[in-house]
């Protein structure tokens, strides 16, 4: 019976707490209650008494709603925290402090799965807190990262994605060598023939035939009183007979030229960087300016010689795509003009520039020529030339035949450096060169002597800090000319396969 006793006091004691916090004039401060809700979900609150006013702090994050006047409800909106006060018909206040999250638990495990399908090789780890979503761990490449952060992103709008992951360094970009050979054969072949006569005062006649192609003795002197002649060509044939006061100049000549140049330049570019080689040189040529009513003479230079220049890309199918572009050139004075005093000489080039796609040593034959061409000049006397047989003396021929053949042959390799220790390309000489001196050039001492680099290398590297390194590269490359947009790094097509 005690025990009944103490459990009727203790009920009436709870009742009495009750009614106190709702009688008139009780402004007392409540401690503040904890709800949570998920974006797009809402919460109903009961009131024992009549709601007067509802007041949200932040209504971006929570909307109320008063469905009747004892009971409100909650909308939850976005994201966040905020405190929802309702007052009650006496003067009572309920204060509600609101967290408003976002259900993700249920997709992340679904996310989980697509990460470890899509990159079965790469460690990464989701967790999510709260609105949240975090990537951790270590992937491959910076194409393993992207995708792993756009699989995330997947979750949803309404979810911050950081990604924290981790990247393998890069291995250094693929070397390419390029070979190429230029292969050119001139080959020239001429012949002249023709005849010229003359009288010193044969038959009391002075005089010549002469078709004009070749030059003719010139006749001096007068008739019977001894004439004479002078050559200013000295030709094959000279005749003469004084006896006769009678002679003739023939010219027979055939003559073969052959020309034969090969040049193989091997120039050696990081991948989707630009090389050039020039073997050759730069010659003067003068440029008139004007103004002002006078006129000026500036120098400029020009290159000539054995010049290349390519950029190699390595693409994802492990072939080797080439922008190309060899010329071989070289002075031609025999075309050249002369302008004010100056000498200036014309280029002969030959250059082709095109783009390709090789796999390594393969080769292509880039660009061919096959030039024939055949020069006939002939000269005669009217009427004399005509003569069956003996027409031939008053003709006179030149025939010249030109055929040139040009290759520009090239295969790109991909090599890697001499290791330490092995020997290196060096060239023959046929002589020995002075005694005496040092035969070793002046260097920094090795690391032998000086002993190792401080600097460690690092097997990870954040995201960001790989980022930022290889946007201050391009940076560099755009300043010095160099191109590298649109490559594939053999790291990246890695971590692709991967």
């Amino acid at each position: 019976m005690r025990t009944g006793r103490y459990l009727r006091l203790l009920m009436i004691s709870l009742l009495a707490a009750g009614l106190s916090a709702l009688l008139p004039g009780q402004q007392g401060p409540a401690a503040p209650r904890d709800l949570s809700v998920v974006v797009g979900k809402a919460l109903v609150i009961d009131s024992p008494v009549e709601v007067e006013r509802v007041s949200v702090s932040d209504p971006t994050i929570v909307e109320a709603v008063g469905i009747s006047p004892l009971e409100i409800v909650l909308n939850g909106k976005s994201p966040g925290q905020t405190t929802v006060i309702v007052w009650q018909k006496g003067g009572n206040r309920l204060l509600f402090d609101v967290n408003v999250s976002v259900r993700a638990d249920r997709r992340v495990d679904s996310l989980r799965r697509e990460i470890a399908k899509e990159l079965p090789e790469q460690s990464v780890t989701v967790n999510v807190d709260g609105d949240t979503v975090y990537l951790r761990g270590t992937v491959s490449s910076l194409l393993a990262s992207d995708r792993a952060t756009a699989i995330a992103s997947s979750i949803g709008k309404d979810v911050r994605l950081v990604n924290l992951l981790n990247v393998t360094v890069p291995e250094s970009e693929p070397q390419i060598l390029l070979k190429v050979r230029f292969a050119n054969i001139d080959r020239t072949a001429t012949k002249d023939i023709g005849f010229n006569f003359f009288s010193t005062g044969a038959g009391n006649t002075i005089g010549r035939t002469t078709t004009g192609q070749y030059t003719a003795p010139g006749l001096t002197g007068v008739l019977g009183n001894g004439g004479g002649f002078t050559i200013t060509d000295a030709l094959n044939v000279f005749l003469f007979r004084p006896d006769l006061d009678l002679g003739a100049t023939i010219k027979a000549l055939e003559a073969r030229k052959m020309i034969e140049m090969l040049a193989e330049p091997n120039v050696l570019a990081s991948n989707g960087k630009e090389a050039s080689f020039l073997a050759g040189g730069e010659y003067p040529y003068p440029i008139a300016q004007g103004g002002l009513g006078f006129t000026t003479i500036t120098i400029q230079f020009r290159e000539f010689g054995v010049r290349l220049n390519f950029t190699p890309y390595l693409t994802s199918r492990g072939t080797i795509r080439l922008k190309v572009a060899p010329e071989v050139s070289a002075l031609d004075f025999a075309n050249g003009l002369t302008y004010q005093g100056f000498n200036i000489p014309a280029l002969s080039s030959r250059k082709v520039s095109t783009e390709i796609e090789l796999a390594d040593r393969q080769s292509f034959a880039i660009a061919g020529l096959l030039d024939n061409r055949t020069t006939e000049l002939l000269s005669k006397v009217p009427g004399l030339g005509d003569i069956p047989w003996l027409g031939r003396l008053f003709k006179s021929q030149s025939m010249a035949k030109n055929k040139s053949e040009l290759m520009i042959l090239v295969t790109p390799e991909i090599v890697r450096p001499i290791p330490s220790g092995q020997p290196t390309p060096e060239l023959a000489f046929d002589g020995k060169f002075i005694k005496g001196g040092a035969t070793v050039a002046p260097r920094t001492p090795p690391t032998e002597v000086t002993g190792p680099t401080q600097s460690s290398e690092k097997k990870t590297l954040p995201v960001e800090t790989l980022k930022e390194e290889m946007r201050i590269e391009k940076e560099t490359d755009k300043n010095t000319g160099s191109g590298s947009q649109g490559t594939t790094s053999s790291s990246a097509i890695k971590g692709m396969n991967r």
